[in-house]
């Protein structure tokens, strides 16, 4: 699907940055084009992440007036959840070593991101690789001894 959105390019004090009239953020880039480029694909990118979180995106507003005294471009790019490489959560439940039950418990907690698409469920490969990366400990975490302690007193007392 296509969007457009309006930016407004300003000069930075060492870049120049392209600010979204209609999302919070912004990017730089060293010159006009480096800017545009770098717009575009913050935009690419945002749209993704609301798409893959069921977010409602932002009406887009157009012919705003320059807040920074810059210059207003609209940026136009072509995205989907297609775009975004995924691997089926049975290939992530393979590559992690974990059950397919567990990936649909890691997505629901938000420590896989994905999406489901019918009857399969997709986990973006860099949250997998992500996840490979940070090496969680099998098992359940450990209770300190302060906290065993804590959860003792706190049962003497009830």
């Amino acid at each position: 699907m296509r969007y457009t959105y309006e930016f407004e390019l300003y000069k930075g004090e060492k870049y120049l940055i392209a600010a979204p009239f209609d999302f919070g953020g912004a990017t730089f880039g060293d010159g006009y084009i480096d800017a545009i480029d770098a717009a575009s694909d913050w935009l690419a990118e945002t749209i993704k992440d609301y798409l893959l979180h069921n977010k409602k995106l932002p009406e887009p507003t157009f012919e705003n007036s320059p807040i920074h005294n810059g210059r207003i471009v609209a940026l136009s790019i072509e995205t989907s959840l297609d775009t975004i490489p995924t691997m089926l959560a049975s290939q992530a439940a393979n590559k992690l070593g974990v059950t397919r039950a567990r990936i649909t418990q890691l997505m629901d907690s938000g420590s896989l991101e994905g999406y489901k698409k019918g009857n399969s469920a997709f986990v973006t490969v860099s949250s997998v690789e992500a996840r490979l990366k940070d090496k969680p400990r099998v098992g359940r975490p450990k209770e300190s001894k302060a906290d065993l302690l804590e959860r003792h007193q706190n049962s003497m007392q009830t």
